[in-house]
């Protein structure tokens, strides 16, 4: 993982990328706003896309010290049609492990907000779901605060930030209860 000022950890063929972010100026010890997304596309240090480019100009108009966008699924892919079909369990370990890693690491020097906005790609996959709620297991015992931003979807799902009106503040978003929602039954961590 490099940081400073960037926040970037790839796999070694650039098939999937785990941690992308960015301190501001003097954000270092700030509070961290981190993104939850469906799947990477492009993006990367100094060539951000659309959507990661949105999220970096929330974090810094919400006064952020810093954004990282994590992924329910690592694997890069410009469409989320070009998803695997089948979850690739190594992915999904490392995917969790770097999440882990970096929380443990950034909570020594700052505060995180945790931000859904996954939007309604969460059913493109049937193991989407499952590793949603493997990450929101991952994080629980760091009793970090949820936010979803602008109205849910018509499913209950939060907004994708290409998707949301500009000005639009956070508000708590119970991710238990999301789950629990969609699953029937409550979110059982082991």
């Amino acid at each position: 993982m490099t940081v400073s000022p960037w926040i970037y950890s790839r796999n070694g063929d650039n098939s999937a990328r785990f941690l992308l972010g960015r301190f501001f100026p003097g954000g270092e010890r700030g509070t961290l706003l981190l993104t939850v997304g469906i799947n990477p596309s492009t993006a990367e240090p100094e060539k951000l896309d659309n959507t990661v480019s949105t999220v970096q100009n929330r974090a810094e108009a919400l006064g952020y010290g810093g954004w990282c966008t994590i992924n329910v699924y690592p694997q890069r892919s410009t469409d989320p049609n070009g998803m695997d079909r089948e979850r690739n369990e190594e992915l999904h370990r490392r995917n969790l492990e770097e999440i882990r890693l970096f929380v443990e690491g950034f909570r020594e020097r700052g505060g995180i907000h945790i931000w859904a906005a996954w939007g309604a790609l969460i059913r493109k996959r049937e193991y989407l779901l499952p590793c949603l709620e493997d990450i929101s297991c991952q994080l629980e015992p760091f009793g970090l605060d949820w936010y979803s931003i602008g109205r849910r979807t018509k499913e209950s799902h939060p907004h994708h930030p290409l998707y949301l009106k500009r000005g639009l503040i956070p508000e708590r978003f119970d991710i238990k209860g999301y789950l629990e929602e969609l699953h029937g039954k409550p979110d059982d961590c082991l």
